[in-house]
Parts: C-alpha cells; sequence; structure tokens
C-alpha cells in the first residue's frame, strides 16, 4: 500500500470525540451544516465555529450570513455560534482556526467538512498544527453521507474528490499541506496521547 491509501484508510475511521469546537468549513453549499448541528446537539462540543469568508454560489461556498440561520432553525442558540470570517481558502481556514484556538486556549477541535475535502483539509490543518500549536488534538468529522455522483452544482463529488488529491500534490510542494506519512504519524500520536488520557 502507499503511503496515501494508508492515510485514506486511516482518516476514514477518525471519528470525533468531546473538545472544545465544532469547525464548520465553509464551502459545499448547505451540504455540512447538519454534521455540525447534529454533533452540536449530541454535546460534542459547546459551540460550533463557521470558518470561511468566501461567497461564490458558483463554487459552492456560502457564508455565515447564508448558512447561519439554516442552523439557528435547527435549534442551535445563536450564543453558541462562532465566526471566523477572514479565510477565503482552506489554508487560510488553518491558520485563522489555529490561531483563535491560542487565543481561546482550545486543545481540540472537529474539522466538518465533505467527504471529498476531508482528506486536504486535515492535512492542512495539520501543516499549520505542527508549526504554530502542536499540542492541539484535530479530529475528522467528514460528511459520509452525501451523494457521490450527483450534479452539485459545482460538479460531482466523485470528480472534486480526484481535483483535491491534485490540489494536495500541488499545495504539498508549497508546504501548505502536510504528507500523507506525516498524516499517519499525527494519527498514530494521537492515538497514544489519548489512550494516556
Amino acid at each position: 500500500m502507499t503511503d496515501r491509501e494508508k492515510f485514506i484508510a486511516l482518516l476514514g475511521t477518525d471519528e470525533p470525540t468531546e473538545c472544545d469546537a465544532i469547525i464548520l468549513l465553509e464551502g459545499d453549499g448547505l451540504a455540512r451544516y447538519k454534521k455540525a448541528v447534529s454533533l452540536y446537539k449530541s454535546g460534542l462540543a459547546p459551540v460550533i465555529c463557521f470558518s470561511g469568508g468566501f461567497d461564490d454560489e458558483k463554487s459552492g461556498a456560502y457564508t455565515f450570513d447564508r448558512i447561519r440561520p439554516v442552523i439557528l432553525s435547527e435549534g442551535v442558540p445563536e450564543a453558541a455560534l462562532l465566526l471566523e470570517g477572514k479565510s477565503r481558502n482552506t489554508y487560510e481556514q488553518a491558520v485563522e482556526i489555529i490561531g483563535l484556538a491560542k487565543t481561546k486556549g482550545w486543545e481540540r477541535i472537529a474539522l466538518v467538512a465533505s467527504h471529498y475535502h476531508s482528506y486536504r483539509a486535515f492535512l492542512t490543518f495539520l501543516c499549520v498544527q505542527k508549526k504554530e500549536l502542536p499540542e492541539l488534538v484535530i479530529d475528522m468529522a467528514a460528511v459520509r453521507d452525501l451523494d457521490w455522483y450527483g450534479e452539485t452544482g459545482w460538479g460531482r463529488r466523485v470528480d472534486l474528490l480526484e481535483n483535491e488529491f491534485e490540489k494536495i500534490e500541488t499545495y504539498r510542494k508549497r508546504n501548505n499541506v502536510a504528507s500523507y506519512e506525516e498524516g499517519m504519524e499525527y494519527l498514530e500520536w494521537k492515538s497514544r496521547k489519548l489512550r494516556n488520557y
């Protein structure tokens, strides 16, 4: 097996546990918010932090102003919502959220992303975490019940998945994502750390 195949298998089994914040990554239209709401209602974390400030319906990027009302309509109180609205891409989301984690004293976060985006999102956050806040525990909460083959308006998710792996290769050359090997090492570190709690 390649490092990429091993990483995909390992991250696919990652499940979030009690944490300080649920990070709802902007993108994929309205497909992700229900997962964040479900995690919040289960008691996973006291806050949902929406991350992103890029509004482009064609690409599926909806700002907090468009997502907030639907989250509130699901019964999440306003006081449980936090906005990080500076970022315009995944790397900037990682920088802003990890900076917020430092400020807020968060020790553990759960990233909510669509299944196809989860691999790049995790490796991007890991890249920034290693430099800025190495003790931060990052869980992946991939939205797994999305249609892979239906047309979304910005492409079929199965095709977007292929594009995500191409982006990982491109951004790896820029040092904006961790390697697959680093991802596996982190998941092992996290497993050992959590067993020692």
